[in-house]
């Protein structure tokens, strides 16, 4: 599992998948989230700009990115 660690007090999904090189664009985010290949905390998430925060736990395509302050 990789981790992001936060410089500010949230990132954005669209922007955690990217900076995880998960997707290579921001448009390619934006696709995978809306076709519901996305999970935050088991849940499906279908909105880019969901705010993450410390404890998060983001799930595409059989890889996991855990949000850490």
């Amino acid at each position: 599992m990789e981790t992001i660690k936060l410089r500010e007090d949230y990132i954005k999904l669209g922007q955690a998948l990217k900076a995880a090189g998960f997707v290579d664009s921001g448009v390619e985010a934006k696709l995978v989230i809306l076709d519901g290949q996305v999970k935050v905390n088991g849940e499906t998430e279908y909105q880019r700009g969901k705010k993450l925060v410390d404890g998060d736990i983001v799930s595409f395509d059989n890889k996991s990115i855990k949000i850490v302050k």
